[in-house]
């Protein structure tokens, strides 16, 4: 059995019933964005869709999202590009009057500048996210096919942080720029941010042919962001699978044994491993932030710029329209989100796995690999069963 614990918990849950009320509501505000990310969900356009949700329709989708009660959920204002909304700053003060913690996740855009972030900062926001691909200008802005991206996001992530905003940073790992990852982990850690978040690529909408990680690049990359965790504040996005590596660490470090030979880890890991270890950083200062056991319906909800529900931005199956039906009684009561919060509708490996109940694997993947979001996750490598030692897992399961 486990020798020395770890202090904490390897992997939260959270406090309310995710069934009942989810953590994060994500609200795609548009799908105009100037931009043309090589990997973009939406396929942004350069102009407004005419049936999106305009002030009035937003405000009772809020209203919606504050009715799900106390502790209200996180309601983030994504795109496309929300600064594409000239209503934005009004809807932050809504959205505030309605007693809700409202973040936004702009583009590195011209609109993304001083004024328009302390605008921001005085509506209410209490959060910002933004995406960094690449830690050079050249690296991310080739992902984002604008130049001047890199600059101006580095900019507005720098103004932000000195107006005392919160700050998520995002960053696509996909077969060209995983090279990026100990660099921008070294850029989160100089810059400083709330949390970073390693986006295990969809292979959907323009990223449909970037080039997802292979399965045995994504076990290396996983144990490199568990590696990086006294450091940088780091997390996964569509990346559910952390959380079983984080259990499969903490076991073995608890056991003295040598996580490399034990988890096969391969070529990937150990050049991560070997140019985050030329900083100099040492055994790191910060508490491991522990992941959080959500998944695609079970404690988040995507809402689309025209009013759609959907269990993720990267699931695009419907459960019902927020014109039509409330957003409680969907996300709490349709056929869609209860099936994907039950294990047992699980197939293939991620049904069979042990590790299923606090993983579930990436149902937008299986999803877009297979069309039955039920499915097993491509991009996870591991054999159920396989891990040496299941009892030391469970003990931690259950403290």
């Amino acid at each position: 059995m486990l020798g020395m614990r770890p202090h904490g918990p390897v992997v939260r849950t959270v406090r309310h019933d995710p069934a009942d009320r989810p953590l994060l509501v994500i609200w795609e505000a548009t799908r105009a964005c100037a931009l043309s990310c090589v990997h973009c969900r939406a396929e942004a356009q350069p102009r407004r869709h005419p049936r999106e949700l305009d002030t009035d329709a937003a405000t009772e989708l809020m209203r919606q999202v504050a009715a799900f009660g106390r502790p209200s959920p996180i309601f983030v204002i994504t795109g496309g590009d929300c600064f594409e909304r000239e209503d934005l700053t009004e809807l932050v003060r809504r959205g505030r009057a309605l007693g809700l913690a409202v973040a936004v996740s702009p583009s590195g855009t011209e609109k993304l500048d001083r004024a328009a972030l302390r605008a921001l900062q005085d509506a209410g926001v209490t959060a910002l996210s933004l995406s960094l691909d690449g830690a050079t200008a050249a690296v991310h802005d080739g992902f984002r096919r604008v130049p001047g991206t890199f600059d101006r996001t580095v900019e507005a992530w720098a103004t932000a942080r000195e107006l005392g905003m919160k700050v998520q940073v995002n960053s696509t790992m996909s077969s060209r720029t995983v090279h990026e990852l100990p660099d921008l982990a070294a850029l989160v850690r100089a810059q400083g941010a709330m949390t970073w978040s390693a986006f295990m690529l969809v292979p959907m909408g323009r990223g449909v042919d970037l080039g997802a990680l292979t399965p045995q690049q994504a076990e290396d990359v996983m144990n490199h962001l568990y590696d990086l965790g006294p450091h940088v504040p780091v997390k996964t996005t569509e990346g559910h699978h952390f959380r079983r590596v984080s259990l499969q660490r903490a076991v073995l470090a608890a056991r003295g044994e040598d996580h490399v030979a034990a988890l096969g880890l391969g070529e990937l890991y150990a050049e991560l491993t070997e140019r985050t270890a030329a900083f100099g950083w040492g055994d790191g200062a910060r508490v491991r932030r522990p992941p959080v056991n959500v998944n695609a319906g079970y404690g988040f909800v995507f809402v689309s710029h025209v009013g759609t529900v959907h269990p993720s931005g990267f699931l695009p199956v419907s459960a019902g329209d927020v014109r039509e039906q409330p957003l409680t009684e969907i996300y709490r009561t349709s056929e869609l989100f209860t099936g994907l919060r039950d294990p047992a509708r699980l197939t293939g490996r991620c049904g069979a796995c042990e590790f299923g109940r606090v993983c579930g694997g990436s149902r937008s993947r299986a999803y877009a690999a297979t069309g039955d979001p039920f499915a097993s996750d491509p991009l996870c490598g591991y054999v159920p069963g396989s891990f040496p030692h299941p009892d030391d897992v469970a003990a931690l399961l259950a403290s």
